[in-house]
């Protein structure tokens, strides 16, 4: 039987805004990646979302970004690689905190939005992001882009010493070139459940997605991300989980798969 991990960007709220499922869609899910304060979350949504991972037996990672409240962390920022290293173990080190607190363990880091996507690219920006995970702790786990788009990103970690966990998108469209298609770009975002379902078994059981072409590109994810600000972002995990039943795909936390 194949095992993969599903994981969830969440914790994104902030202040006296919500945004997001978080409890419902930890039902459904076996890593969360929490949001620390610079793109989305605050300390109450953050020690709260790890408490709800923590009773949902849910593996906990820490989803740093760049410090662009008002973008969402979806805008590129001109940020030196020193900084991109000092910017990840301020805001993973918080949420390593709250994880202390709360006797749980923090998991894994995967980066948001613009920076992780600079990352794929960017080799300085993709070494400073890994040298600030391990030297934080070298146990945990860098999510990083699956396929041939992130072999970057995948070979810094290794070299680093990084367990690295390539990451697939059901729900986002990817374009020939592999990578994903601009959230501008009409399509770029799947909700459609059993669009989104039938692409994860293709990710998760032949190592595969249909590009925006038409072409395959070729990919060997340990983990698929769904997003927790997708309207119908509970139906999507919900029906991933059914159909990856029925082809007798085991879902569970990474370091398991």
């Amino acid at each position: 039987m194949k095992s993969i991990d599903l994981n969830c960007d969440m914790g994104e709220s902030f202040g006296a805004y919500k945004i997001g499922m978080d409890e419902s869609v930890l039902k459904f899910i076996t890593s969360a990646n929490i949001a620390c304060g610079w793109h989305a979350g605050d300390p109450k949504v953050m020690e709260t979302t790890v408490k709800m991972a923590k009773d949902q037996g849910v593996g906990i990672g820490a989803h740093p970004g760049y410090p662009d409240l008002l973008g969402f962390g979806r805008r590129n920022m001109n940020c030196t690689p020193e900084e991109i290293r000092q910017y990840i173990i301020y805001q993973v080190g918080a949420l390593q905190a709250f994880c202390t607190v709360n006797q749980v363990k923090l998991q894994h880091v995967k980066p948001h939005g613009a920076l992780y996507l600079t990352a794929v690219d960017n080799e300085k920006i993709a070494r400073a992001v890994a040298q600030a995970i391990v030297s934080i702790n070298p146990d945990l786990y860098f999510v990083a882009l699956a396929g041939k788009k992130g072999e970057l990103m995948t070979r810094v970690g290794e070299e680093i010493g990084l367990k690295v966990m390539y990451e697939a998108f059901p729900d986002r469209a990817y374009t020939p070139e592999g990578t994903l298609a601009p959230r501008a770009n009409p399509g770029a975002v799947i909700t459609d459940p059993d669009e989104v379902a039938q692409r994860a078994l293709l990710m998760a059981k032949d190592g595969i997605v249909i590009a925006t072409d038409g072409s395959t590109i070729e990919l060997k994810a340990k983990t698929l991300c769904v997003h927790g600000d997708t309207p119908s972002a509970i139906k999507l995990v919900e029906t991933i989980r059914k159909v990856f039943k029925n082809n007798d795909i085991n879902v569970e936390s990474m370091g398991k798969t």
